[in-house]
């Protein structure tokens, strides 16, 4: 089977998914009552501004329809701090006693496994009389009828405004796969209050990996995560270094490589690393060169207090490299041979491999790398599907029905991302009906349709593979170890480390920094 659980990072497409495999507790058994679960970010807001706008994360310990769904928030911890109102898209809100805020959703609303945000948006607004280092906490609660409610406290502070932004303009360099580059990491202060240290989040392809390692930067698989840093940046004033980066030798030519990094106060990465080891994750480990540091001797400073970005939209920089040169993929069909007698289910494992030599990444994105059309051999039946397959109807594919037995033919997706050497699977259950010698069905790969996909196959030849289904040698049915393409061999499904995207995307997803209630943005998360 296709293994999606690194896929889970991408910014829309599963975040919060992988952030509740972690949090949602599982049924202790198979009747137990579904549970439903929620995570609230903690916050820093900045003393005197117009407020932050988030939502909660909501989940179930399996998908289920809820009537009734309440989230409550109780915020009296957090008197004379701060004060919490319904956003304007958030509607069925009730007051019953000071210092708390009950939302009920009218409609039957489906959670699941993985979380979803949106939903319940608030105003979290900076009271008159808060000051820079106050806090509190804010117990977020959601119900529905019958079943349980579950809670999640949540810090919020009051921090130091401050507003720090990246270039706007886009960098642009020119790299072949296998060399060097470099980028610049630059921060300014566009406000009026000193920036006491900052931390830059980056969001890079996986072709882009760092030359050299900084003991105040985190990496996790050789990519950059984060680079942390304590120089006071003036009101008014701009600090710039020069990072050097290394190009993949398996990056796919001709075509473009981005990448881009995001400024965060302390305060405000503390909150967005709560975020992440909640969801069971980090943000890596320190490297083992010298320290990187951003021009002009750090100035002394009293004792550092919460800040708080007052723009966070203009904290962005990216760069777009031009890769050069010629270097592409081969995909490959993998097929297989299966043996059994009638009324056997046989299991068909079959996918694609890529011969490289380059690493296909569609993970920007967010589309597969290809799709793998199953043609189901004749006397044979479909019994067994997995949910990532549907039924297809010439270029058509019935999502409405993933995962349902019977059809003849079926559309599965792998991920989108496939390195050199990695094959990516699925197993389909065939019930022989009848046995026919030599029935065969086959797998293609790379299908032409209105869709995204990989299109320039080094070798288009090896895009077609059979599944081959004989009778059982001596009688014996069951299957009969299936045989893969030419080459042999059954596939060997892995987990891409190429899925795991950059901590730029799951930044996104969080809404860390917050949404100024002047910009109305919202923080939506969809798995």
């Amino acid at each position: 089977m296709l293994n999606h659980s690194a896929r889970r990072w991408l910014a829309g497409v599963g975040v919060a998914g992988a952030f509740v495999a972690a949090s949602a507790s599982p049924a202790a058994a198979k009747e137990a009552p579904v549970e439903v679960g929620v995570y609230f970010s903690d916050t820093t807001v900045a003393a005197g501004s117009e407020g932050k706008i988030d939502s909660p994360l909501l989940f179930a310990s399996e998908p289920v329809v809820v009537e009734g769904l309440t989230v409550t928030y109780d915020y009296r911890n957090l008197d004379g701090v701060v004060d919490i109102k319904p956003d304007t898209s958030t509607w069925g809100c009730e007051t019953p006693e000071t210092g708390v805020l009950a939302c009920t959703d009218p409609f039957e609303v489906d959670l699941y496994e993985w979380a979803y945000g949106g939903l319940f948006s608030v105003v979290m607004t900076p009271t008159a009389k808060a000051a820079d280092g106050a806090t509190g906490n804010l117990k977020v609660t959601v119900s529905a009828e019958g079943i349980a409610p579950a809670s999640h406290t949540a810090k919020v502070r009051i921090g130091e405004g401050v507003d720090l932004a990246a270039p706007g303009e886009e960098h642009k360099v020119s790299a072949a796969p296998g060399s060097t580059f470099s980028a610049p990491l630059t921060l300014s202060n566009a406000g009026k209050t000193d920036a006491k240290g900052a931390v830059a989040v980056f969001d890079l392809d996986y072709s882009i990996r760092p030359d050299q390692q900084f003991s105040n930067c985190t990496y996790d698989d050789g990519r950059l995560r984060t680079c942390s840093f304590s120089e006071v940046t003036a009101a008014g004033s701009a600090r710039s270094a020069s990072l050097s980066y290394l190009l993949r030798k398996d990056t796919y030519a001709p075509g473009n490589e981005y990448g881009g990094y995001n400024w965060l106060t302390v305060a405000e990465f503390e909150d967005f690393n709560a975020y992440l080891q909640a969801g069971g994750f980090s943000v890596g480990k320190p490297g083992n060169g010298p320290v990187l540091t951003l021009p002009e001797v750090p100035s002394k400073v009293a004792a550092r207090g919460f800040q708080a970005d007052t723009d966070p939209m203009n904290n962005w920089s990216s760069m777009t490299i031009k890769v050069n040169g010629k270097n592409g993929a081969d995909l490959v069909a993998l097929g297989t041979q299966l043996t059994g007698e009638a009324g056997d289910v046989v299991k068909a494992t079959v996918g694609v491999r890529n011969d490289g030599p380059a690493a296909l990444d569609f993970s920007r994105g967010g589309s597969p790398v290809t799709k793998i059309d199953i043609a189901v051999p004749e006397g044979t039946t479909a019994v067994e599907v997995p949910e990532v397959c549907a039924p297809l109807n010439g270029d058509q594919q019935d999502w409405e029905n993933a995962g349902k037995p019977g059809a003849k033919l079926y559309r599965c997706y792998p991920d989108i991302f496939i390195g050199v050497g990695e094959e990516q699977t699925v197993e389909v259950g065939l019930r022989i009906d009848k046995v026919i010698a030599n029935a065969a069905g086959t797998v293609t790969i790379n299908a032409k349709c209105e869709c995204d996909g990989f299109t320039e196959d080094l070798k288009p030849a090896n895009d077609i593979a059979k599944i081959l289904v004989n009778a059982a040698d001596g009688g014996n049915g069951g299957n009969g170890g299936g045989q893969g393409d030419d080459d042999g061999g059954l596939p060997v499904t892995g987990q891409s480390t190429g899925l795991i995207a950059g901590l730029g995307a799951l930044l996104l997803a969080a809404g860390v920094g917050g949404y100024l209630v002047a910009k109305r943005r919202r923080t939506r998360f969809v798995a």
